[in-house]
């Protein structure tokens, strides 16, 4: 009884795993408040009722592909930060680890900046979500040595936000620039030189 079930659930899996990656082919081209169940099911070769055994509607698929675009993103800062002290040491890590992410995940990039301020709430709401607790990320990192410093919470959530908006900004930019190397270059340097004048205006905050 036991093999037969974990047959079972790795087919549910695998089923799973097939209208994820047909959603974000198909996503390549639309935004997901524009893609029908029975478009999709038929890519992956499924009825259209089968789609409910593994989501509640295509907002519930789009909220799976959230978490799954950005949650990596998030265990990759977290260790950059708790690696690394320097401000330029961090930014060319943040930069390399983006950089990376988009190389290997252009589909789930390209799905959270045509979804971020899209037309289906609950995936809007999923990457504020996700993107909030990037946030918080950097803040636990930053606070150590701000909070000392005479820095409200509220500032320092101020701060990890500009340096997170940056991320996502650069995260689209260097999706957009695709397989142009000498661009993508470019991004990379403009974004570093944003970040490091983010942290020159970070020291003299409590002084203004």
């Amino acid at each position: 009884m036991s093999h037969t079930c974990g047959i079972r659930e790795a087919r549910k899996r695998k089923s799973r795993r097939a209208l994820l990656d047909a959603a974000l082919g198909l996503l390549e081209d639309q935004s997901l408040s524009s893609l029908g169940l029975r478009e999709l099911t038929r890519v992956v070769g499924m009825a259209p009722a089968a789609f409910y055994r593994h989501f509640r509607d295509m907002a519930d698929l789009g909220v799976a592909l959230v978490e799954e675009s950005l949650g990596s993103l998030q265990g990759m800062i977290r260790a950059i930060l708790a690696e690394r002290d320097g401000d330029e040491e961090r930014i060319d890590a943040v930069m390399e680890a983006v950089a990376e992410h988009v190389r290997r995940h252009p589909t789930h990039i390209r799905f959270i900046a045509r979804e971020r301020h899209g037309g289906v709430r609950p995936v809007r709401e999923a990457i504020g979500a996700e993107l909030g607790l990037l946030v918080d990320e950097v803040a636990a990192a930053f606070a150590p040595r701000l909070t000392p410093a005479g820095w409200p919470p509220e500032d320092v959530r101020m701060l990890a936000e500009l340096y997170v908006d940056r991320m996502v900004t650069t995260a689209t930019a260097f999706m957009e620039a695709q397989e142009d190397e000498r661009e993508r270059e470019r991004i990379a340097d403009t974004a570093r030189k944003q970040l490091l004048l983010i942290s020159l205006g970070r020291r003299h905050w409590r002084d203004a």
